[in-house]
């Protein structure tokens, strides 16, 4: 240990002389390791920290698995009332399960009426999480049947805001959706909904089916979470889970036939979609570290290589191989310490602004920060980023020729095996470099081809936000659509208003999806019928969207209940069923209405419902809202004046038509558009910011090792400018030894981007994971860039005055 702090002692010495080579060699290596922090911090928190519940590995989310002749390439699926009742009263595995649907509820009382974040959960739903009230009491077995359901348990931010804290609340009366419910618990600030699922709540309340609604089976509404009993494994909970879905199917062929089940942890299931992005990004930070390590060891070559002399003075005074190369890990590992001092407050500013940005796009977000196995982190890759970026440059010390060196002046002893050394080093800067931005660059293509893609209407100048209407203050379907109908004649006469409609679900983010029975083929059974999106529109829905009819007429005001139904489809479904036939006035039947056969009266141009990357789920079914009720619409306005402007102007219609109507998700369609594209947004900004980085340290490592090549090749470019060598020739002889690292890196890492395509290849929409066009620009960056930064030593030894180089050896 004597040895250890005195090679330390020694190693701060040295470092201080030279403070702008310690300070460049630091904010490399604090550049690499915050990153890495930061991002091992988010993957931390999302995939590796458990979840805050009690015994949390036996927490598991049970899901169908639907049919794939009916949803290709889809492998898990919301539950049936009727399934889950079965899977919960005949499965052995489970200690507890529990069914819960995530929505809104409206709250009235208070000043002005509120949207509220609400969850209806089995009555066991907490027991399975075995998350105990703070105050009060959860729900009782008794509480899960209708008519008995009228309380309410209240999260511990709800409890804050609009209780102070008190502990009266317990017993006081919530009012939503026009219900009485009475508070009879609080939970603690530990279960918050939001930390573990991507669906919040404020406010739960009990599941409470009638016997109609538990024998449902065809209509799939719930997710279900459960916890396994002890002993019980994962793969004996899938068997169960199979052999019951298995004697349903048989029981209830209609509409359990080739369904099954699926068992997942929960917080594998919580952070599936995420992880495939996040382990790219924590490999590309990686990619960053190693390419600082490089550059580091390049730089510490450069230096140790001007005190060759001194440290062959050691080894001749006795000083063995070990010592050396101890003595000069000492000062590299200063050097990472301090870099991952500086890096760790570069992470903490980091991780501020990305769980601020992740808020609403990542599970539990707002659990993200420096916790001790992301410090313990920082200090492994600092320590061991030390000895990594001192190894080379201690094991080429240590094998100076004694003779040689001792026979030059201070600081010339560097060798040609000592010149490769660092070329190596660049060769593996610039490879690293050239894969990152060809991943850069593929994530940056997709995302202009998502943006670029068409969606089958115009986003522009149309503003959106969420109406959902109380069930129970408008029960009836004709109640529903007199509340939209007197919505929209307000609507649309305010000035700015181009046109308004509805929809209950808006384009790009997902919703209704049924099964369609096609008029005059076969009935399949209902459990495999073909699943179509489904939306519900108001007449000029059409026109507010811009999206085209292509054949065939559009719904108009005659479209209402008591007409015969109608119907329009896109134009890939009309492809699908009715090939190289009209499909105007074809019949078809959703199977969640069987007994309205619904008349093709237009064929419209294809949108996409699902996400701008779903190109092959552009089946889509409309039927016109005035037949079918809309308990919960989203209201599409197409402006002539900037959206946002026009927003508090259209929600005072609206609440001309029932002052206790709430207003949620105030957006632009633009905004709707770009929210869908967020994760492919977010991973294509982070990971250009690493390849940028990694391009910098690049453009760095180049340059030190020409300049530093340079500085030792005084003497000899002298002789040859003495012997008559011109300006462009030495310029050539330069930018020469500076390209050809920069020409191999290329070439391998061209071979290495090929190599790992695959990695980024369920992550790219539109573009190959070997597109010529990215693989050739990057190229040609990464070169201008290794040339711009060859240039300035290339320059300097073309300028080296021959009688003054000579004079000074």
């Amino acid at each position: 240990m004597g040895t250890f702090s005195g090679d330390l002692r020694y190693g701060i010495r040295i470092l201080l002389k030279s403070p702008g080579f310690s300070l460049a060699a630091i904010v490399v290596l604090a550049l690499g390791i915050g990153a890495n922090t930061a991002i091992f911090s988010v993957l931390n928190t999302v995939l590796l920290r458990p979840l805050p519940f009690k015994d949390p590995q036996s927490l598991v989310r049970v899901w169908h698995v639907p049919p794939q002749k009916s949803f290709p390439g889809i492998s898990r699926f919301v539950v049936s009332a009727a399934n889950y009742i079965d899977w919960r009263n005949q499965n052995h595995v489970f200690d507890k399960m529990a069914a819960y649907q995530a929505g809104r509820s409206t709250l009235t009382g208070g000043p002005q009426p509120e949207s509220v974040l609400s969850a209806t959960v089995g009555t066991d739903f907490f027991s399975v999480l075995q998350a105990q009230p703070k105050l009060g009491r959860a729900f009782s077995p008794d509480e899960g049947q209708p008519g008995h359901n009228n309380v309410a348990v209240i999260s511990n931010a709800f409890w804050k805001n609009h209780f102070a804290s008190n502990p009266s609340a317990i017993g006081q009366t919530l009012t939503l959706d026009a219900m009485p419910y009475t508070i009879v618990g609080v939970m603690p600030q530990s279960l918050q909904f939001a930390s573990w699922d991507p669906t919040s709540a404020q406010v739960w309340l009990p599941l409470a089916l009638s016997d109609k609604e538990a024998a449902v089976r065809g209509d799939h509404n719930f997710v279900v979470v459960a916890r396994l009993k002890p002993g019980v494994d994962l793969k004996q909970a899938q068997a169960e889970m199979t052999n019951i879905s298995s004697r349903l199917a048989q029981q209830y062929p209609k509409d359990d036939t080739d369904w099954g089940a699926i068992v997942v942890p929960l917080g594998e299931d919580l952070t599936g979609s995420t992880r495939p992005a996040l382990l790219v990004l924590l490999g590309a930070v990686a990619f960053v570290l190693l390419i600082a390590c490089a550059n580091v060891a390049n730089l510490i070559l450069a230096k140790s290589f001007a005190r060759n002399k001194e440290i062959a003075i050691r080894s001749a005074l006795g000083a063995s191989r070990k010592r050396i190369i101890n003595q000069v890990l000492s000062e590299t590992v200063l050097l990472s310490l301090v870099g991952g001092l500086l890096g760790l407050l570069l992470a903490w500013f980091g991780l501020s602004f990305i769980s601020h940005y992740l808020a609403d796009q990542l599970p539990r977000a707002d659990e993200i920060g420096l916790d001790l196995r992301v410090l313990a982190f920082a200090a492994a890759i600092s320590l061991i980023t030390g000895l990594a970026a001192g190894l080379i440059p201690a094991l080429r010390l240590a094998q100076t020729d004694l003779n040689q060196t001792l026979k030059l002046g201070f600081g010339k002893g560097d060798s040609g095996s000592g010149g490769r050394t660092r070329s190596v080093l660049v060769v593996s800067e610039v490879a690293l470099s050239l894969i990152l931005l060809i991943g850069a660059g593929l994530m940056l293509r997709s995302l202009a081809a998502l943006r670029n893609s068409n969606p089958g209407f115009d986003p522009h100048n149309v503003l959106t936000m969420t109406v959902p209407i109380p069930s129970m203050k408008y029960e009836k379907p004709a109640q529903q659509t007199e509340f939209f109908d007197n919505v929209l004649q307000r609507v649309r006469v305010l000035p700015g208003v181009v046109s308004a409609a509805t929809i209950d679900g808006l384009p790009l983010v997902g919703g209704s999806i049924q099964p369609v029975v096609i008029e005059g083929r076969a009935a399949e059974v209902f459990a495999v019928q073909p699943e179509i999106p489904v939306r519900r529109i108001s007449t000029g829905y059409l026109r507010t969207l811009h999206t085209r009819l292509l054949q065939g007429r559009d719904f108009s005001e005659a479209d209402r209940a008591g007409t015969p139904t109608v119907a329009l489809i896109s134009q890939a479904m009309a492809t699908r069923f009715w090939p190289n036939e009209n499909p105007i006035g074809k019949h078809f039947t959703l199977s969640f209405s069987p007994e309205a056969s619904r008349e093709v009266v237009g064929v419209v141009e294809n949108a996409k419902l699902q996400g701008l990357d779903a190109d092959n789920q552009l089946d889509a079914i409309y039927i016109p809202e005035a037949q079918n009720g809309n308990g919960f619409a989203f209201l599409t306005v197409r402006t002539s004046l900037p959206p946002a402007d026009l927003a508090p102007a259209v929600i005072k219609a609206i609440q001309q038509v029932d002052p206790d109507q709430t207003v949620q998700d105030v957006l632009t369609m633009d905004d709707v558009a770009s929210n869908s594209i967020f994760q492919q947004r977010f991973s294509a900004a982070l990971l250009a910011s690493f390849a940028s980085l990694a391009l910098l340290l690049a453009a760095v490592g180049i340059y030190s090792v020409l300049a530093y090549a340079v500085g030792r090749r005084v003497r000899e470019i002298g002789v040859r400018m003495a012997l008559g060598a011109q300006m462009p020739a030495v310029l050539r002889m330069i930018l020469f030894d500076g390209m050809k690292p920069t020409l191999i890196g290329i070439a391998i890492g061209l071979a290495g981007a090929l190599a790992l395509g695959r990695i980024v290849a369920n992550q790219i929409y539109g573009v190959k994971p070997t597109d010529p066009l990215t693989f050739a620009v990057v190229s040609i960056l990464l070169t201008a860039v290794a040339l711009v930064a060859s240039i300035i030593p290339a320059y300097r030894a073309a300028r080296i005055d021959p009688m003054r180089a000579l004079r000074d050896e």
